[in-house]
């Protein structure tokens, strides 16, 4: 109900040809104030705080639909701010991405390395010194990061900026949130990369039958596929939880999967559309530029590789199937 609310806005106001025009320069203003005045950033926040008291499972879909909408404003992340403290109402007014690692210099400025969708966003939370820093856009130096139509950039804040953020969970717990939430926006775009892939395996003739015919290309689609499915359910595992926060493990499961399959599910997609896929005018260079920037947003594999190896050598459990096993039940719980 919530996703199917969410991507009716998105098709009035958040059209392929709308996100072009924010990722040259327009304003986000006209698709962010349908959204907030739609209600939609307190899905999240408990009824007692006039929110949704959204579970992690229906949350899931509406992050699924981000990816698959390439939405560019930080939704996913400012819906999830609303976890991030017992007083949702001390958020700040507008949208808000995560930077879970904040460094300060020597004069006490801080800084925010590739912060996603930094140019859309109106504030940071940040985790700095095992605290939680609410830090105002407006107030950064932003480098952008030189990519065409990204929307990342690096920020710089002087001494002195930003507060705490007020009722805040520990600070250790926003990067496996934000990880998990690229996994669920990963999940997202692999799919619709997938779906317009095989609509034009099945549209584009060559040889007298559509090139979907061929086994070769059949092949890779299946590859492509079973990619899609396995990221999916990785990142599906982590958000269908009971339990009040996602689990460490299953964050880092459903984040190195996801990541794992990006750069396969975009070379297939672009193998199959041969030289049309990468032309401005076609979407899908859209979804396929998100999948290789939000496979390193918040660490590629390799990074949630490590965090899983950690863990395993930490836990009680001499195998690894062991492992693997209460990773899920304690995703499922």
């Amino acid at each position: 109900m919530f996703a199917d609310a969410i991507a009716s806005i998105l098709e009035h106001h958040g059209t392929a040809e709308r996100v072009r025009a924010i990722e040259a320069g327009a304003s986000a203003e006209p698709l962010a104030t349908a959204i907030v005045d739609a209600g939609f950033l307190e899905l999240l926040a408990p009824e007692a705080a006039g929110g949704g008291n959204a579970d992690w499972p229906e949350f899931f879909e509406v992050v699924l639909l981000c990816g698959a909408a390439a939405v560019p404003l930080p939704l996913a992340q400012t819906l999830a701010a609303r976890r991030l403290t017992t007083d949702p109402a001390s958020l700040p007014d507008g949208f808000i991405t995560f930077a879970p690692s904040l460094t300060r210099s020597d004069d006490g400025a801080l800084h925010a390395a590739d912060v996603p969708c930094a140019r859309t966003a109106s504030h940071v939370i940040g985790a700095l010194d095992g605290a939680l820093r609410v830090l105002p856009v407006a107030q950064a130096h932003a480098t952008p990061d030189g990519i065409r139509g990204s929307l990342d950039a690096t920020l710089h804040w002087p001494a002195g900026t930003g507060h705490a953020l007020a009722g805040s969970r520990s600070a250790k717990d926003l990067a496996p949130l934000a990880a998990l939430l690229h996994a669920g926006l990963l999940a997202g775009a692999m799919k619709r990369c997938f779906d317009m892939t095989m609509a034009y395996a099945n549209e584009r003739v060559q040889f007298g039958k559509p090139i979907g015919k061929f086994q070769a290309v059949q092949h890779q689609l299946s590859v492509m596929a079973e990619q899609v499915a396995a990221g999916r359910m990785a990142a599906e595992a982590a958000f269908g939880t009971d339990a009040p926060w996602p689990a460490l493990a299953a964050c880092a499961v459903a984040k190195a999967r996801t990541s794992e399959a990006a750069p396969l599910v975009a070379s297939i997609a672009h193998a199959v559309h041969g030289a049309i896929g990468v032309t401005e005018e076609y979407d899908l260079q859209l979804f396929t530029r998100r999948l290789h920037r939000w496979r390193l947003a918040h660490g590629s594999e390799a990074h949630w590789h490590r965090v899983l190896g950690r863990l395993w050598l930490d836990s009680p459990q001499p195998l690894a199937v062991d492992f693997a096993r209460t990773v899920w039940e304690g995703a499922a719980t």
